[in-house]
């Protein structure tokens, strides 16, 4: 029988208490914590090694020591200044991550697992199926190397990367608290996005963050929700939206709603109606997404005339909503498009499971 080996914790993710802790039982002086703290989240230090500050001959000895930093597989730059990255981590798996500048913002996408095990028949990650959820600091790691590319700091986050962040809130939500607290994002301008799993939502709800919520729906029915959700088929429709307003009620806190267009499948005049029926008395903002076509599937892209149409009628209904146009088209990095080539998806499943 082959005993199992128990990885060695990375310090990425820990609070300057705990790494102040974690340096004492090393036999070095609590200062070195503070040192430590600044040179991983203020400095973008990647080993223990390239911490000068520290004595030579502890650097040295130390020098394997998992600081939780991810090597660059490879990157692609879009004509509208969007990044995609590969990033491999330490067991060999590949995961994707994005960089958004604007003028005065930069947004990075991250992902929450490694693939995705929702299935949406629309979307590009889940193709790829799902292989582990990712630790929090491989979390916190994609907003660290999108910001040392930039050379420029991160001021939003956004989960809605590969992977379904409710079904990984134990380590999804320390990410988040460290984020704040030690690289320094506010909350506020975090959003995380799910597509809605029973219960996880009232779950996220007692943490009391405050981060948006973004639910995705797609759909103004249940019939044709789970025919784009496989997952939706265990959560009615009304059952979901009924946690959702027991969200906002804890929270305090407004919620998104996701809704990709499909040409001629969800873009009719009377879905529009239909899914603002939904949102009457509800504490609530609509999203609306032209889809991003991908090659295994035959959904296309609606009209700009049918997605105005559409959105006129939400705000005829007195819904809040906006269009959201996808950044990143030309590298598959717009939402939907996240996946890694197939080649990649096999050298990280064979890492994992040697």
């Amino acid at each position: 029988m082959t005993a199992t080996v128990t990885p060695t914790p990375a310090l990425l993710g820990k609070s300057l208490e705990e790494l102040t802790e974690w340096v004492k039982q090393q036999g070095q002086p609590a200062y070195r914590g503070k040192q430590l703290y600044q040179w991983l989240y203020h400095q973008g230090a990647r080993s223990l090694e390239s911490i000068t500050v520290f004595p030579k001959a502890w650097r040295e000895s130390l020098a394997d020591y998992p600081v939780g930093r991810s090597q660059l597989h490879y990157q692609s730059l879009a004509p509208d200044g969007t990044r995609k990255y590969l990033l491999q981590l330490r067991d060999g798996l590949i995961i994707e991550a994005v960089g958004i500048p604007t003028a005065k913002r930069l947004t990075v996408c991250v992902s929450s697992q490694a693939g995705c095990p929702m299935d949406c028949n629309f979307c590009a990650t889940g193709k790829g199926g799902f292989l582990r959820n990712l630790k929090r600091h491989e979390i916190i790691d994609q907003v660290l190397a999108v910001q040392e590319d930039f050379q420029r700091r991160v001021s939003h986050i956004v989960f809605m990367g590969m992977g379904e962040p409710l079904l990984n809130l134990p380590e999804v939500v320390p990410a988040i608290h460290s984020l704040n607290r030690d690289v320094g994002i506010s909350q506020r301008a975090m959003t995380l996005s799910t597509v809605g799993l029973p219960g996880k939502i009232r779950q996220l709800a007692e943490h009391h963050l405050q981060v948006t919520l973004a639910v995705s729906l797609h759909a103004s029915n249940q019939t044709l929700r789970q025919e784009l959700i496989p997952s939706a088929t265990k959560y009615p429709l009304p059952v979901l939206l009924t946690e959702c307003r027991d969200y906002v009620e804890i929270t305090g806190r407004r919620l998104s709603f996701e809704y990709i267009l499909l040409a001629r499948v969800n873009d009719f005049p009377e879905q529009a109606r239909e899914l603002a029926r939904h949102f009457h008395g509800f504490q609530a903002h609509v999203n609306l997404i032209p889809y991003n076509p991908i090659p295994e599937v035959d959904y296309q892209r609606p009209s700009q005339e049918r997605i105005e149409t559409f959105r006129r009628i939400l705000e005829q209904e007195r819904v809040v909503v906006s269009v959201r146009y996808s950044r990143g088209l030309e590298t598959d990095a717009a939402c939907g498009q996240l996946r890694a080539a197939k080649s990649q998806r096999q050298d990280a499943s064979a890492a994992s499971n040697p």
